[in-house]
C-alpha cells in the first residue's frame, strides 16, 4: 500500500501577483512520488499589503520583524479560509513565504510570514524558512524547486518556470542537477504594464504592437549576470539596481519597451534551454500564458515545448514547496548543493510543530 500525505503549499512570488495556495495529496509507492492537486487558489494582495511589500527594500529590522509577524497572521487567515471553503484538513502546511531580501553573496535571505504564528493560528504544523540554512553554508539558497522537478517530473528533459523570474532545472549528463534563475519575466513585464494602468500585459498584446529597439536589447543582454555560469540566482534588489533602469532610460514608447523586453527574455530563455540539451521542456508559471513571449521563444528554442493543464501552469511552485515541506518532515534531502553551490545537500526548513 502507498504512503499518502496531504499537504498545503503556500507560495508568494516576486511578481507580487498574490498568494498561491495548493492542497496536494502525495503518495509514495514503488520508490517514487505521485501527486494530485485537490484544490488551488490565488488570492491577490490587498493594496495596503501590496504597498508594504513593494517598499520593504528600504525598511529597517524592526519594520521587517513587524511585517514577518503580520504576514504570518495574514497567511494563516487565508489558509484557514481556504481549508474551510474546500473542506480540507491537511497533515502539514509548507510555506515559502514572501521573499523580502535575497543577497546570498552577503549571506542575506529573508522570506516573511512567521511560521510559529501560522502554526498557532491554524492548528497545523508548519514548515518554512527553506533558504537561510543553505545561504549560511555559502549557497545561493535558490533555486529549491529542482528537487521537486527531479522527483515529480522526470519524464521531461528540463523544467522551465516563467514567474517573476524565470528558472530552469535539468540533470547534467554526469548525474548531478543544474538549476538557476535565467532572467526577470513577469516582474519586468508587469512593472511596465502598470505604467499603462494594467496589472499585466494579457497575452503579450502590448508587446505584439511594439517594435524591438536594438540598442535597449543589446544593453539588457550585456548585463554581467547573463554572462555568468551557474550556480546563480536573482533577487528584487538586482532587478531594481541593474535591469529596471535600462527600459526607464531608453525613452522609447511603452509598446516598444514591452516588445524589447519580451525579445530579451526569449533570447535568454532559449540560450538556457538549448544549453541544457533537453529534448523536451515543461513550461509553467504565469509567463506560460503570454502568447507573444511563447511565440518568440519557440522560434529560438530547439526543444519540444510542453504546456500542461492550467492548475499545473499556475500552481507548480506551490505544489513543489508542499513536497519540500514533506521531505523536511521525513528528514530527506530537499536542497541540492549542485544547484545552489552550497557545501552539501540539505534537508532544510524550520519545523513549527503543534
Amino acid at each position: 500500500m502507498p504512503e499518502i500525505f496531504r499537504i498545503t503549499g503556500l507560495m508568494s512570488g516576486t511578481s507580487l501577483d498574490g498568494v498561491d495556495l495548493t492542497c496536494c495529496e502525495f503518495s509514495w509507492k514503488n520508490r517514487k512520488w505521485d501527486f494530485r492537486i485537490l484544490a488551488a487558489e490565488t488570492i491577490p494582495y490587498p493594496p495596503p499589503i501590496l504597498n508594504q511589500l513593494e517598499a520593504t527594500t528600504e525598511w529597517n529590522n524592526v519594520l521587517l520583524d513587524e511585517l514577518d509577524y503580520s504576514l504570518g497572521r495574514y497567511f494563516a487567515m487565508l489558509i484557514n479560509e481556504f481549508h474551510t471553503q474546500h473542506g480540507l484538513r491537511p497533515d502539514l502546511i509548507s510555506s515559502h513565504g514572501h521573499t523580502i531580501l535575497h543577497d546570498p553573496a552577503n549571506g542575506i535571505t529573508f522570506q516573511a510570514g512567521e511560521g510559529r504564528t501560522m502554526a498557532d493560528l491554524t492548528g497545523i504544523t508548519v514548515v518554512n524558512d527553506f533558504r537561510s540554512e543553505d545561504v549560511a553554508q555559502g549557497g545561493q539558497g535558490a533555486p529549491l524547486v529542482p528537487v521537486g522537478d527531479r522527483l515529480l517530473f522526470r519524464n521531461f528533459g528540463a523544467c522551465l518556470n516563467l514567474g517573476g523570474f524565470a528558472n530552469i532545472s535539468y540533470d547534467h549528463p554526469k548525474g548531478h542537477m543544474i538549476a538557476f534563475d535565467i532572467v526577470p519575466v513577469n516582474m519586468a513585464l508587469n512593472r511596465i504594464a502598470r505604467l499603462q494602468g494594467l496589472p499585466y500585459d494579457k497575452d503579450g498584446r502590448l508587446a505584439s504592437l511594439g517594435t524591438v529597439d536594438q540598442e535597449m536589447l543589446d544593453r539588457l543582454n550585456a548585463l554581467e549576470y547573463f554572462q555568468m555560469d551557474p550556480p546563480k540566482s536573482l533577487g528584487r534588489e538586482w532587478f531594481t539596481r541593474y535591469h529596471a533602469p535600462i527600459p526607464d532610460l531608453s525613452k522609447i514608447e511603452i509598446n516598444d519597451q514591452m516588445a524589447t523586453l519580451t525579445e530579451h527574455m526569449a533570447i535568454q530563455l532559449a540560450i538556457a534551454v538549448n544549453r541544457s540539451g533537453a529534448q523536451s521542456v515543461l513550461v509553467t508559471g504565469g509567463g506560460a500564458l503570454n502568447q507573444n513571449l511563447l511565440k518568440r521563444f519557440r522560434k529560438k528554442c530547439k526543444s519540444r515545448i510542453h504546456i500542461p493543464q492550467m492548475d499545473l501552469i499556475l500552481y507548480k511552485e506551490a505544489l513543489v514547496f508542499a513536497l519540500l515541506g514533506l521531505l523536511k518532515i521525513r528528514g530527506e534531502v530537499n536542497c541540492l548543493a549542485s544547484v545552489t553551490g552550497g557545501a552539501s545537500d540539505l534537508s532544510t526548513g524550520t519545523i513549527h510543530p503543534i
